[in-house]
């Protein structure tokens, strides 16, 4: 894969399938000051090759081997890194553990708290953090939420500064909960039920018991019986409703009623002296899982027989009938992305109100007015693929009335409805998609007289043949022909996909989650760390900057839609396009502002930033094309751009080579020895240009001998081993057999030799993993520390400056603390604290999975304190540059009780090298007192017969 396709896959994240800016894009003129198209030098060839199928993707590429491999490349990339759609997420029968509630920030109006769930608990582990002036708290059940609104203060926010902003927004957001008693009278059927006191005992209500973390009773079977109890001191609802088990004979605790219920069922209860008794209907296999019960009126007191308190009752009772009803059908669990996504949307407007117009504002808003059908109908449709569905495909169990839907979103501009043949000319490609194999050959067989026969049997060659001749002209009839087929088909609108997806990228920051990330969390998969949310900036500061952005994120997706289908005229006029934006912005990018020097993490938010992936994929490009004239052309205008970049280093690097390939050895020399005097250039790419330097600066072009040649030419201790080989073929990783005789890679063999006659080491083949996750342990409470503007939402792993320089410079007095703390020994028992206090929670290079506790434990013990801390130092100031290529085993071995060493070693077949990063961190190691090897594998000798 091309160098930066992945980064770049991984910034646009969900492909849009619309494209606002697209032909204004590619038809502006561009004001570049080279023409990559016209270039003779190099340009690449025209000729087209012959078209293959891919085998992952079934599209048709050109039978070039680069374009061939690119293009496997980036599927198969695609499809092992494919998440869990949100409507893949909901056929799975996982059970909800978690919910979200929001709570006014009453105390410090400067930043977010964390409350307690429940009494006797400081912090949860699983709390999540709000952001601006909300509480975000986790919950387990739908008693203890009240989410029916989010409360918001007047806020005024302190920057960095010292100084104020002006109150970020002033007012009451109503949300639609996604079971909340406000919809129920439309979204549920009337109970035309004549309710009369005294035929209230002996009625009975099917619900659920949820909130079962808080169950004293972890297992339920069966038919056991239960009664019910008011908590009205329940801190979080006070018309909260316990459910207590009466065959234990102490009444313990299962969990509650669902909130919904418990807000009519309590004032019945109380006022009307109500006693419920009922049993289990349908044991849990999971002891979280909501526990479906029955449970039956046994006696009501009236109170005098007012007329008033009548009518109350009944209203009451109608109501808690509703509710039942309803949840009996639709569970909480199956609506809460509905309950999500209006979270989403209501937190992106009142956070970012600037950004949107007054009539995207509105749009965006009429969102939540919409029936309960209509809005989960949206939802599913935005998490499909599309972008059109059949009609008659279309089926949910929780939107019970799908006309209607269909009828109040089409009219509020949120879907598009094609029943018109005539309007199909545009989108018949994607419509034939929705066409069956044997509905294609159906249409096929119409035009069997005039056409050869021969259309192939798979779907895409079948519609590429019908378009073919429709466009060809003898299939006129064709777009009738397949609407006939199809029927009604609909589409989420381009308004509403494009506003959608700008909430989610403002809510997110980042294209690797989605809506399915809160899903993810209401299943329990995944557990975020607590932290607070402190916002003294915003990330745009006002909507052109935002625009722009999105138009950066659009080209790059035309840019790897281009390299997948090889359209090379388009990939190079991408290239162009993004050069032209960065050159006009090039005294802008060079000069950083002032906000830009207190939060130079926000730089990535900028459309020039996103250009400068485009254009780097795209030297790429031309150096595998063997343009090197205008890599070098390209390379160039990126360095004199961003002149605070950590990224500096690869261009520098990349400059030196292709000018080496231009036969410009003095020009690349120079371009080396300039690169180390960047402070940007760093880890392997300045270990790469010191070696650079020290090839090319030989006599006579260079006669003094740098200062830093016996550093990076230090001997590092190698290690020979034979193995029997399996395969001896070129690109493939080799493989051996083991000791044991089992198939094994050369990490394993050399753990093997390590273990037996290479000294009874112990350890693990890891590379960066078990470093990674020994420094998010020993430093994570610095990493969620109490830092302005690094945390914008609850769906973060690790700070926003992580892999910046100012990650350690703002933190840097408690980091030197807890370094302190590793280098005095104490990081064995900041280990454990850590992993008992977090474990399961995501955070970024922590992997607790792979690595058990008494490994860790093991390791840094025979690590010892002051390398340990030299090393956490060194990913503190410069994470980003030293997050990868180190060693890949960890060995130790303990020649006392509490007495041991550990060593790390690389580990090369018979075919690879060092790369120049891998060779930097050994030097860095032995620099902290590490002790390093370099093990080699090679090919046992044949043994003669």
């Amino acid at each position: 894969m091309l160098t930066g396709r992945e980064s770049l896959i991984r910034l646009i994240g969900k492909s849009r399938r619309f494209l606002p800016n697209r032909d204004s894009l590619l038809s502006s003129p561009i004001q570049s000051s080279f023409n990559l198209c016209s270039d003779k030098n190099g340009a690449a060839n025209s000729t087209p090759s012959p078209m293959v199928t891919c085998p992952v993707c079934a599209i048709n590429v050109p039978g070039d081997d680069s374009v061939i491999n690119s293009h496997l490349d980036a599927c198969l990339s695609r499809g092992t890194k494919r998440k869990l759609s949100q409507r893949t997420l909901l056929q799975f029968n996982f059970s909800a553990q978690s919910k979200v509630h929001i709570q006014c920030n009453e105390t410090d109006l400067s930043r977010t708290d964390v409350v307690c769930e429940s009494p006797g608990e400081i912090l949860p582990q699983n709390a999540f953090c709000g952001s601006l002036d909300y509480v975000l708290v986790e919950e387990n059940d739908i008693n203890h939420c009240d989410g029916s609104h989010l409360n918001f203060k007047s806020v005024k926010k302190t920057n960095i500064g010292g100084s104020t902003e002006t109150p970020i927004n002033h007012q009451r957001i109503h949300c639609q909960n996604h079971v909340s008693s406000s919809s129920l009278n439309s979204e549920v059927p009337k109970l035309d039920v004549d309710v009369n006191i005294d035929d209230i005992s002996g009625a009975t209500l099917q619900t659920f018991i949820v909130g079962r973390r808080f169950s004293d009773e972890k297992g339920i079977i069966f038919g056991a019986h239960i009664t019910l109890l008011r908590e009205p001191n329940n801190v979080k609802d006070p018309n909260a409703i316990k459910v207590l088990s009466v065959d234990s004979g102490c009444c313990k605790a299962l969990g509650y009623l669902p909130r919904e219920l418990s807000q009519y069922l309590s004032p019945l209860i109380e006022k009307f002296c109500l006693d419920f008794e009922g049993y289990v209907t349908l044991a849990s296999k999971n002891s979280l899982d909501v526990v479906p019960i029955t449970i039956t009126c046994n006696k009501v007191i009236s109170n005098g027989g007012k007329d008033d308190d009548i009518e109350v009752f009944k209203f009451l009772w109608k109501k808690a009938l509703h509710v039942a009803e309803f949840s009996k059908n639709y569970p909480s669990n199956m609506l809460k992305y509905q309950h999500n996504f209006n979270l989403l949307i209501q937190e992106v407007l009142r956070s970012t109100p600037h950004l949107f117009t007054d009539d995207e504002n509105i749009f965006m808003e009429s969102f939540s007015a919409l029936s309960g059908d209509s809005q989960r109908l949206f939802v599913r449709l935005y998490t499909r693929k599309g972008p059109w569905f059949r009609l008659s495909n279309i089926s949910y169990s929780e939107v019970l009335n799908l006309q209607e839907a269909i009828k109040e979103l089409s009219g509020n501009g949120f879907l598009c409805l094609l029943e018109d043949a005539n309007e199909l000319h545009d989108d018949i490609k994607e419509i034939c998609n929705l066409l069956t194999v044997s509905e294609l050959r159906e249409i096929l067989s119409v035009f069997q007289k005039r056409q050869s026969s021969n259309h192939g049997s798979r779907k895409h060659d079948l519609i590429a043949s019908l378009l073919c001749s429709y466009e060809d002209g003898l299939c006129q009839r064709l777009p009738s022909m397949v609407l006939d087929k199809t029927g009604i088909c609909i589409r989420i609108s381009s308004k509403a996909e494009s506003f959608i997806w700008r909430a989610e990228r403002l809510f997110f920051l980042n294209g690797d989650q989605d809506l399915s990330a809160f899903l993810l969390v209401d299943l329990g998969i995944v557990k975020y760390p607590i932290y607070n949310c402190i916002i003294s900036k915003q990330i745009f500061s006002n909507r052109s900057d935002l625009l722009a952005y999105e138009e950066a994120i659009e080209l790059a997706q035309i840019m790897d839609q281009s390299l997948d289908e090889n359209n090379i005229e388009l990939v190079l006029r991408c290239i162009m396009i993004a050069d032209s934006q960065i050159s006009s912005t090039c005294w802008e990018a060079a000069e950083p502002t002032t906000s830009e020097l207190a939060t130079p993490f926000y730089s990535c938010f900028s459309a020039s930033w996103v250009f400068s992936k485009v254009v780097l994929l795209g030297i790429s490009f031309l150096e595998r094309e063997r343009r090197y004239k205008d890599a070098v052309n390209l390379l160039k205008r990126l360095l004199i751009s961003f002149i605070c970049d950590g990224r500096r280093g690869y261009w520098t690097l990349r400059l030196s080579i292709d000018l080496e390939h231009l036969s410009c050895p003095n020009e690349s020399l120079s371009v080396a020895e300039e690169g180390l005097l960047d402070p940007w250039v760093r880890a392997g790419s300045r270990m790469a240009l010191q070696r650079r330097v020290l090839r090319l600066g030989k006599p006579p072009r260079r006669w003094k001998t740098p200062s830093f040649s016996e550093s990076i030419q230090r001997n590092i201790i190698e290690v020979h081993i034979q193995g029997r080989p399996l395969n001896s073929e070129t690109g493939m990783k080799s493989r051996f057999y083991g000791e044991d005789g089992e198939q094994c890679g050369v990490e394993q063999l050399a753990l093997q030799f390590f273990a037996g006659e290479g000294g009874g080491w112990r350890g693990v083949h890891t590379e960066s993993g078990i470093w990674l996750t020994i420094f998010g342990l020993l430093m994570w409470d610095i990493l969620f520390s109490d830092v302005p503007d690094v945390f914008r939402s609850r769906f973060q792993t690790a700070p926003l400056d992580l892999a910046t320089d100012s990650f350690y410079v703002v933190r840097k007095n408690l980091i030197e603390s807890q370094l302190q703390k590793i280098h005095d020994g104490m990081a064995e028992e900041i280990i454990v604290t850590s992993w008992e206090s977090h474990m399961g929670t995501a955070c970024k290079g922590v992997n607790w999975d792979r690595h058990s506790l008494s490994e860790l434990r093991a390791a840094v013990a025979c690590i010892g304190g002051p390398c340990l801390a030299s090393l956490c130092r060194h990913l503190a100031q410069d994470y980003g540059s030293w997050s990868s290529g180190m060693p890949d085993l960890l060995l130790w071995r303990f020649h006392e009780e509490y007495r041991g060493e550990a060593k790390l070693v690389e580990v090369k077949g018979p075919r690879d090298r060092l790369s120049e990063q891998q060779r930097a961190w050994l030097l860095l190691l032995m620099d902290c007192g590490f002790n390093v090897e370099v093990c080699k594998v090679s090919p046992a000798a044949p043994t003669s017969m």
